[in-house]
C-alpha cells in the first residue's frame, strides 16, 4: 500500500507554494516553510499539530491563498523539517521555531494573525510571553487544542478509571510502534481516534496518508511533551486577541479543553463548536477553520491594514468599534459562562435527586 506523504490529488493535496525557505531555529533546527497567496496580501502563519505536516493545512491555504498571504511550516522532525536531537524537543523549542518562522517570513514592519491545530495551537500558548509574538501577532487562533492534561481527558480510550485512562493514553503517546501501511484497518483506527463520524472517504485517506508519513521515533519523541503538558499560565497570558475552535466529538482533545481555553483567555474572541466533528477540523471543515480566520484577519489586520504603524480609516472611529466589539464579546462570554455554570448545577441537583431515590 501507498506510503506517500500526503494526497496528490483533489481538494485535500497541498497546493504548489509561491516560495519555499528554509528557517533557523534558535537552537540549529532547520524548518521548512511555505508561503502562499499574493505578496501584500494581509498575512496568515499557520502551524500544524503532532504527526502532520503542512500538507495538513492544504484546504485552508486553497481557501485563503486567494486574497491572503499564507505561511506554513514543518515542525521539526515532520514534514520536511529534519529531526532535532533528542533535547530538541519541548514546548520551548516550539515557541523558538514559531517566533523563527514570523521573523524569517514576514517583511520587517509585517504583523500576521497566527493560528495553530493541535500542538500548533500549543506552540502559539508555549510562545505566550515571547516578545516576537506580541509584537508579530495581531490576533491568535486556537484549533482543537489544550493547554494541560490530555491523557486525562483525552477519550480514545473510554476507561471509568480516569487513572487507567491517563495510563492508557501515555502509552499511546510514547509509542514508538510503526504505524504501517495505510490499510482499511489503518484508516478506521484513524477515523475512530481523530475524526467525527461523518468524515468522508478523501478526508480520512488524506489524514491517514499525512499521519502514517511521521516517523515513529518523531512521534514518540513529541507524544512524551504532550503527555507532560503544562502550558495553563501560557494561556493567562496570551493577550491579544484569540478565537478558538473544536468539534464537539474530538476525542484526542475533547471539547472540554476548548471551553476550558475560552473560559481563561483574556481576550478571548469567541468559542466555535462544530457538532459531530472530531480532532482533525482543518480537513473536516476548512470552510469553518477559514471563515474564523478570515474574520480574525478582517477584525484585527485589515482594519489596521497589515503594518504596525499604518492605520486607514479614522482611527477614534476603529478604536470605538473595536471596544465595542470588545465589549459585545465579553458579555457574550459571560453569558455563556453562567449558562453553563445553571447547567452544572442543575446537572448536579439531578443526580443528588436520583441518588436519594435509589436509596429510598
Amino acid at each position: 500500500m501507498s506510503r506517500a506523504a500526503h494526497v496528490t490529488g483533489g481538494p485535500y493535496a497541498p497546493p504548489a507554494p509561491r516560495e519555499t525557505r528554509t528557517v533557523t531555529s534558535a537552537d540549529g533546527a532547520r524548518l521548512y516553510a511555505e508561503i502562499h497567496g499574493p505578496k501584500d496580501a494581509p498575512a496568515v502563519v499557520l502551524a500544524h499539530g503532532w504527526t502532520c505536516s503542512t500538507a495538513f493545512w492544504a484546504p485552508v491555504v486553497r481557501e485563503l491563498a486567494t486574497d491572503h498571504k499564507v505561511i506554513v511550516y514543518d515542525q521539526r522532525g515532520h514534514g520536511r523539517s529534519p529531526a532535532a536531537r533528542r533535547a530538541g524537543h519541548s514546548t520551548r523549542a516550539l515557541a523558538d521555531d514559531l517566533v523563527a518562522v514570523l521573523e524569517s517570513a514576514l517583511e520587517a514592519d509585517e504583523r500576521a494573525v497566527v493560528g495553530g491545530h493541535s500542538m500548533g495551537g500549543m506552540t502559539i500558548m508555549a510562545a505566550a510571553d515571547r516578545p516576537q509574538l506580541r509584537a508579530r501577532a495581531a490576533a491568535a487562533f486556537l484549533c482543537s487544542t489544550g493547554s494541560a492534561a490530555l491523557a486525562m481527558e483525552s477519550r480514545v480510550f473510554a476507561l471509568r478509571s480516569p487513572n487507567a485512562r491517563r495510563r492508557a493514553h501515555r502509552l499511546l503517546l510514547h509509542s514508538r510502534a510503526p504505524l504501517g501501511p495505510v490499510t482499511p484497518v489503518a484508516k478506521w483506527a484513524l477515523r475512530y481516534a481523530t475524526m467525527g463520524a461523518g468524515a468522508t472517504a478523501e478526508q480520512i485517506e488524506a489524514c491517514a496518508r499525512i499521519v502514517h508519513a511521521c516517523p515513529a521515533g518523531v512521534r514518540s519523541h513529541w507524544g512524551r511533551v504532550l503527555s507532560g503538558l503544562e502550558l495553563t499560565s501560557g494561556v493567562a497570558r496570551l493577550e491579544m486577541p484569540t478565537a478558538v475552535l473544536a468539534g464537539t466529538a474530538d476525542r484526542l482533545t475533547p471539547i472540554v479543553h476548548a471551553r476550558r481555553l475560552a473560559a481563561v483567555l483574556p481576550d478571548c474572541r469567541g468559542l466555535t463548536e462544530l457538532p459531530g466533528l472530531g480532532h482533525m477540523t482543518p480537513i473536516e471543515d476548512p470552510g469553518a477553520v477559514a471563515a474564523r480566520l478570515r474574520e480574525l484577519v478582517s477584525d484585527h489586520l485589515t482594519t489596521g491594514h497589515a503594518t504596525t504603524g499604518h492605520r486607514t480609516g479614522h482611527p477614534t472611529t476603529d478604536h470605538q468599534k473595536t471596544e465595542a466589539d470588545h465589549q459585545k464579546t465579553q458579555a457574550d462570554h459571560e453569558k455563556t459562562r453562567a449558562d453553563r455554570k445553571k447547567t452544572d448545577a442543575e446537572q448536579r441537583t439531578t443526580a443528588e435527586r436520583q441518588k436519594k431515590e435509589k436509596t429510598a
